[in-house]
């Protein structure tokens, strides 16, 4: 499916977000066609995705929703609350660890090592402008392979073949930050490249920058751990 076309948004008139936020704050609401954005502010968002991660805890029963009737509430117009930038990892679903997100609620964006590329930021950006998502996560996990081939490359200067050399390289600053630091190698990479993440789409997207100085965004680091199930929020 592609959200553009579906939302029938000119490619013109999405181009020119960018200038109209660098230039401005965001003063008013974007109205994704079809429909109003999410009433829920960005802190509310936060407080949910605890709670979803709580009862992800607590009762991690089996989605009783009724999925039918989600897909049809939703099929012509999407408002979610909270944009996830998860790792490609498959034992972190986010739907599922923040309690069973329905569809349309999260607006999520995956690949190895949960990094902002050109494509990520550029589907964030649509989210928060387009979409009006108020709140950003960038959601690192516990022994995330990308940050450890990254580490690796740090420790062994390990080359890896295709495209995962690369994809490794742009988690290599966060791992050197870290080199020689109290605790575990990888756990802290993983924490310092989630959270140089957020900071890059804070002040390297002059999109989200508009949106967090207007105060229509907020944009935060975390970690989940995939022993306990706990998302760790770092602000």
């Amino acid at each position: 499916m592609c959200v553009v076309c579906d939302q029938k948004i000119g490619r013109r008139a999405f181009l020119g977000l960018g200038a109209a936020f660098a230039a401005t704050a965001f003063a008013g609401g974007v109205q994704a066609a079809g429909g109003a954005t999410t009433s829920v502010t960005a802190d509310e968002a936060l407080a949910r995705l605890r709670a979803g991660n709580q009862k992800y805890l607590s009762s991690p029963q089996a989605c009783v929703a009724d999925l039918a009737a989600a897909r049809d509430s939703v099929a012509k117009h999407q408002a979610p609350w909270a944009t996830i930038l998860s790792c490609a990892d498959s034992r972190v679903p986010p739907e599922l660890l923040f309690g069973g997100s329905n569809v349309g609620e999260l607006f999520i964006a995956r690949n190895a090592g949960n990094m902002a590329d050109v494509a990520t930021i550029g589907t964030i950006e649509y989210g928060a402008a387009v979409l009006g998502v108020p709140l950003i996560v960038v959601l690192g996990h516990e022994r995330c392979g990308a940050v450890a081939a990254a580490c690796e490359i740090v420790e062994k200067k390990t080359k890896f073949p295709g495209s995962i050399g690369p994809m490794a390289q742009a988690i290599v600053p966060a791992a050197k930050a870290v080199k020689g630091k109290p605790g575990d190698f990888v756990d802290n990479a993983i924490r310092e490249s989630a959270r140089r993440t957020a900071e890059k789409l804070s002040t390297k997207s002059a999109i989200i920058a508009g949106l967090i100085k207007a105060g229509k965004v907020k944009v935060v680091a975390a970690r989940y751990d995939l022993d306990d199930g706990r998302v760790e929020f770092f602000s």
